[in-house]
């Protein structure tokens, strides 16, 4: 198991994000909170089981349909880069 280690841009992304959806829907946003959380914690176990990234040496986890979670696995730690909803540019 590696550590995770958040960047502070996806720390940045992901209190934005649920932020803005408990803004709206308080239960929504937990929900998501949880399956943030869940990817995670999957990565941190299996980091090589979502799909190679768009950007080369990092991987795509899509935690909802609308979100995805972008990493770097490194040799002692999986480092989350980006919290992204599915519509934004990317790279």
């Amino acid at each position: 198991m590696l550590p995770i280690h958040w960047s502070p841009a996806a720390r940045a992304d992901f209190i934005a994000v649920i932020g803005y959806i408990s803004g709206n829907n308080a239960d929504a946003a937990q929900r998501l909170h949880d399956l943030i959380e869940h990817a995670a914690a999957q990565i941190s176990e299996h980091p090589y089981m979502y799909l190679s990234g768009r950007v080369a040496g990092t991987r795509e986890a899509v935690v909802h349909p609308n979100y995805l979670l972008i990493y770097r696995v490194g040799v002692t730690a999986v480092e989350v880069l980006r919290v992204l909803h599915a519509r934004q540019q990317y790279p």
